[in-house]
């Protein structure tokens, strides 16, 4: 899991590999702080992810409401197609905000270190 950054809009987490139980609460705490801060929407990128599981899930919706209940959003940034796939069988395309890209989101995308 990669670290949370503040693109030209909002703040950005981005994701990398396997995204199971095992990282879950890192992805949970993480998303908790960036509210605390104050972020009321919030940008998770799953570009380099490979894999999303249902704990993640869960993560994310949670979120995703926590986000909601102040006046924001959570928007996934997503390319791969099982992970797409994965959404659109739990109906989660229809519920999250979706981007296959970066351009006209965030702007720019910066190279980071992850994990």
């Amino acid at each position: 899991m990669g670290q949370a950054r503040d693109d030209s809009m909002f703040p950005v987490v981005h994701l990398e590999g396997e995204i199971d139980l095992a990282v879950a609460p890192a992805l949970q705490g993480q998303l908790d702080a960036l509210l605390a801060e104050g972020a009321t929407t919030i940008v998770v990128d799953l570009l380099d992810a490979t894999f999303l599981d249902s704990v993640a899930l869960g993560v994310l919706v949670g979120s995703l409401q926590r986000c909601r209940d102040v006046g924001g959003n959570l928007h996934l940034v997503v390319s791969d197609r099982r992970i797409a796939k994965v959404l659109e069988i739990t109906g989660l395309n229809d519920v999250f905000p979706i981007h296959d890209r970066w351009n006209g989101l965030v702007g720019k995308r910066e190279e980071q270190t992850t994990q």
